[in-house]
């Protein structure tokens, strides 16, 4: 967990790096088109990919019975990924025309359209080893190859962008996984080359297909994500131009790359931990509530501070071009801190195998947003782009919430409600302070942001109980302020030896 997490990190970044050189070369309009490319790439390998790097993990890292089981699986998940890849590539380069006309509003980078698909078929090659290396836990490889293909193509793709300008994007589209497979093909040429074995038709069948049918539940909800944001930067290009698309693809980035890592680094612990106790209610309602204090707790402050400083934040990360996607941004904030409240109970459906009722929960909040922001966007303008994504996010809050309660009899502990109550007040506070006064906005969220992550850190280190170096040492502080955190059992330590 710990090499993952650093990858995520560096990961992140030499996204902000990348992102930051390429809002200042090219402006909202070329990060607006960017976005259009890599989000269509994205979709394209998503579909053709079939969930099979997540299926294939599986069933690399589960295969029990011997060598030539295992190297069947391995010619099938490569072969799989190149031959779904290369049709994807040409249905997207036979379509190059209607698909620059759908997303763009002209045929002029049509040709750039079609290149795409040479980037999705690049980017299936490159899952097929990435999910190799993880089906056999080589996991440091698997970090190694992340950070140097993704430092590689950085490099890469900005030499083109600085050659060529706007022309040069989609050389910068087809180098992050041009890069990516020339490094994943050198760790995994030091693997045990797969033992030769002839395969029939039907034997490739039958490794494929419970791989891809598994995985097909993967691709639905990925699909459901990547295909509505599609959508959406195609809606607000046709209708407001690539600025606005650039200016959208910036808050996107903010709103989701940054509460994303922090939801990522914590379900690598409670996704596992929950998936064990599900079937006991009152566990695992204790493990909600427990992972609901924690997300509101942590991310709250963040999302303060973000609401706050968000034009100076779009400014530091972006440029000053970028600013008047302030407003934009804090709405978005405001529907993350909704996100963040239904986060743990959605881990629910997914650790009791409800697939399809949780791939009907995400297409909900997906048809929401997208809904809202096409009756929304002619009169309102780009702004509704954030207001939709409020909107999408507290229905989605309340119906999950009542789905867990009814599904599973989830109920709310008395501090997870205090907890949503005080960040809720605070965030619709300073909201509307920051957009009468950017400069009050600021100081209030700084303060706010302050004042909770201090009262946070103590309501976590008074769940864990002051006890250990780390915890220890935190309770010493509060305590030389007058603030002790007495040392009792508050039900932590049994939740610790359940989990």
């Amino acid at each position: 967990m710990l090499i993952i997490g650093s990858t995520q990190a560096v990961n992140v970044l030499i996204a902000i790096l990348r992102m930051k050189v390429l809002a200042i070369l090219l402006g909202p309009a070329g990060v607006g088109l960017l976005g259009i490319y890599n989000n269509l790439q994205s979709t394209v390998s998503t579909a053709a990919g079939l969930g099979m790097r997540s299926s294939g993990v599986r069933e690399l890292a589960s295969t029990k019975a011997g060598e030539t089981a295992l190297s069947r699986v391995r010619v099938v998940l490569f072969a799989a990924h190149l031959i779904q890849g290369a049709i994807a590539m040409v249905a997207v380069w036979l379509l190059r025309d209607r698909l620059a006309e759908w997303l763009l509003g002209s045929t002029e980078q049509s040709t750039e359209v079609g290149l795409v698909g040479l980037a999705a078929l690049l980017t299936l090659l490159a899952s097929s080893q990435t999910a190799l290396l993880q089906g056999l836990r080589r996991i440091g490889d698997l970090g190694r190859v992340t950070v140097y293909g993704a430092l590689a193509g950085t490099a890469a793709g900005l030499l083109a962008v600085w050659l060529e300008g706007e022309n040069g994007l989609i050389w910068f589209v087809l180098a992050q996984p041009l890069t990516a497979v020339m490094v994943a093909y050198v760790f995994t040429r030091r693997l045990p080359r797969p033992i030769a074995t002839q395969m029939s038709l039907g034997d490739v069948w039958t490794v494929w297909r419970p791989m891809a049918t598994l995985g097909a539940v993967f691709m639905l909800g990925g699909l459901a994500t990547t295909a509505t944001l599609l959508l959406v930067r195609g809606l607000i290009a046709r209708d407001l131009g690539l600025e606005a698309a650039g200016l959208f693809a910036a808050s996107w980035g903010v709103t989701i790359q940054y509460v994303g890592f922090l939801l990522t680094a914590m379900s690598a612990d409670y996704y596992p931990r929950l998936a064990g106790v599900i079937n006991d209610r009152d566990t695992a309602a204790r493990l909600m509530n427990d992972q609901i204090q924690l997300c509101l707790t942590l991310g709250g402050p963040l999302l303060l501070l973000l609401i706050g400083l968000a034009p100076w934040v779009l400014m530091l990360l972006y440029s000053a071009d970028f600013t008047s996607a302030t407003e934009m941004l804090q709405w978005q904030t405001v529907g993350n801190f909704f996100k963040l409240a239904s986060w743990p109970l959605g881990f629910a459906l997914i650790a009791s195998a409800r697939s399809g009722l949780y791939l009907a929960v995400e297409l909900l909040w997906n048809g929401l947003f997208l809904g809202l922001l096409h009756l929304g966007l002619p009169s309102v303008g780009l702004t509704m782009a954030g207001t939709a994504f409020f909107a999408a996010y507290v229905i989605h809050f309340a119906f999950l919430a009542f789905l867990v309660h009814s599904q599973y009899g989830f109920r709310w502990e008395l501090l997870s409600l205090r907890l949503f109550a005080v960040f809720a007040v605070l965030i619709l506070l300073l909201f509307g302070i920051a957009r009468m006064s950017p400069a009050a906005g600021a100081a209030t969220s700084i303060v706010l942001a302050l004042a909770t992550g201090a009262a946070g850190l103590r309501i976590v280190v008074t769940k864990i109980g002051p006890t250990g170096r780390a915890a220890g040492a935190v309770a010493r502080v509060y305590a030389a302020f007058g603030w002790p955190i007495a040392d009792h059992d508050t039900g932590g330590s049994q939740r610790r030896n359940d989990g």
